[in-house]
């Protein structure tokens, strides 16, 4: 999904936060750490799935204002206690995009090469069916924030992502009541949740492949979009919900990829090649599999011992990224390249890690997880592991995921603050300074920790564990 983005220019411009390390010190480590900083709140939070990073160095996320939220804690997407505005950071300085007007909240997703983005902001309006802030999809488009709407009867909608030539893609809610409401595919919205494609002022319903429920995911630029859908309306006894199949959606035409046997499948990433990758339970629903799906056909990227797994990245050229468990207990990253399955262990001291990105370099980044908090991000590069906190000076962060990397080697992710206030990053990589030739020691794991990790993989999971379909990971290495 290789787009060449533009920042957008807004009228609230701050300052990023920048910790106060020496630049001699700085020279001496392979990367340059950058905290965007906040509107005056404590934190700020990524916005995943998506392409944090754009092609011309801009970070996009959402960050905290000095506000109070009235709303908290009974709203849909709000982070913390404090009012968050969606932004855009480049070249040190930190854009406010901007919500709908009221006291409302915003995030963003992704920005086109136009400098058009896509997020959703809270509206004003309280939502009938969950009875919380509403929140919808929205453009960031010229200085302004333009509601999409949601489909017809919902309350709920954000979009995720938008092509070069426009095309928004997202989700929504509908005004009818969900038959089989599943938390652990689809939103808690109290109506059927629905992938949509927003084209020249109209919101499209993407349909399903049979049942009551689609889940949007990513969509690349040439506009194919992926995502997951109930097939029919009757329950499964191994997953106790209707059967869920991924999709490319395309051309107004909704494509079944099926699985590799079972009941359950998820698409997770897109490439502009057309190459998804994801998971799929195998027959009996007893064990699941990463896939590549290319050319119209599925196929199994067996995990090291064939035991469960999930491919969560693929990068322009396919490499692909995901996680897997080894000896029934231990959970591991790995790297799929030109046909070869690479094991990433944890470097950090953690018992749990799980690769979430990848670039054409073959460079994969991810996090450690304990007793199922993130801990520690993490770069595997050229046969070695790194965690990324040795790699930068010293500074009060912990940077416990690291969530996405470029052909550049820029990684972005969030860490931790000694306050437990979050914080999103930026390394940018010193090329001047090589890795380390080897992984250092393991650090004693730190005292301050992440929420717990919602990530794909993790959420697989653990609806995995409590269908009784896998064995539990084990927190003990």
């Amino acid at each position: 999904m290789s787009k060449r983005l533009a920042v957008l220019i807004a009228a609230a411009i701050l300052p990023a936060l920048t910790f106060a390390v020496p630049a001699h010190a700085r020279a001496q480590y392979p990367y340059k750490l950058i905290d965007p900083g906040t509107f005056g709140g404590p934190s700020s939070y990524v916005m995943l799935p998506g392409l944090p990073i754009t092609g011309d160095g801009t970070v996009l996320g959402q960050a905290d204002t000095p506000a109070r939220d009235k709303d908290w804690p009974n709203c849909f997407a709000c982070m913390d206690p404090f009012i968050q505005h969606a932004f855009a950071w480049r070249d040190g300085r930190l854009t406010d995009l901007g919500a709908l007007p009221g006291n409302n909240s915003s995030g963003i997703f992704e920005l086109n090469a136009q400098g058009v983005g896509v997020g959703g902001s809270e509206n004003g309006r309280t939502d009938p069916y969950m009875g919380g802030p509403a929140q919808v999809a929205v453009l960031f488009k010229n200085r302004k924030v333009i509601s999409l709407g949601t489909l017809p009867g919902g309350a709920e909608s954000f979009a995720q992502d938008i092509t070069g030539q426009g095309q928004v893609a997202g989700n929504s809610s509908n005004g009818t009541p969900d038959p089989f409401p599943n938390p652990y595919v689809f939103f808690p919205w109290g109506t059927e949740t629905r992938g949509f494609a927003w084209r020249d002022g109209v919101m499209h319903d993407l349909g399903t492949l049979g049942g009551a429920d689609t889940l949007q995911y990513a969509q690349n630029d040439r506009g194919q979009i992926i995502g997951v859908s109930y097939t029919n309306s009757t329950v499964n006894k191994a997953t106790g919900y209707p059967t869920v199949d991924p999709y490319v959606w395309q051309h107004g035409h909704m494509t079944d990829l099926g699985t590799l046997g079972g009941h359950l499948g998820f698409a997770n990433w897109i490439n502009d090649a057309g190459q998804v990758i994801g998971v799929s339970n195998l027959a009996r629903d007893k064990n699941a599999q990463p896939f590549l799906w290319q050319d119209g056909h599925m196929r199994p990227l067996p995990t090291i011992g064939g035991e469960w797994g999930a491919a969560n990245w693929i990068s322009p050229r396919g490499n692909v990224a995901g996680v897997y468990l080894v000896h029934h207990k231990y959970v591991h990253g790995f790297l799929w390249r030109g046909g070869h399955m690479t094991d990433l262990p944890p470097v950090g001291g953690a018992p749990t890690a799980s690769g979430n990105g990848v670039n054409d370099h073959g460079q994969v980044v991810g996090n450690e997880n304990n007793h199922g908090n993130e801990v520690i991000a993490v770069l595997w590069s050229g046969g070695h592991g790194y965690d990324l906190n040795t790699l930068v000076a010293p500074n009060p962060m912990q940077m416990i995921s690291a969530d996405y990397i470029n052909n550049r080697g820029d990684i972005f992710g969030h860490g931790v603050l000694p306050t437990g206030d979050q914080r999103v990053f930026l390394l940018i990589r010193n090329p001047a300074v090589p890795l380390p030739p080897a992984s250092p020691p393991a650090r004693p794991l730190p005292p301050i920790t992440g929420p717990p990790d919602r990530s794909i993989s993790i959420i697989l999971a653990l609806h995995a564990t409590h269908r009784g379909f896998m064995p539990a990971p084990s927190a003990r290495h």
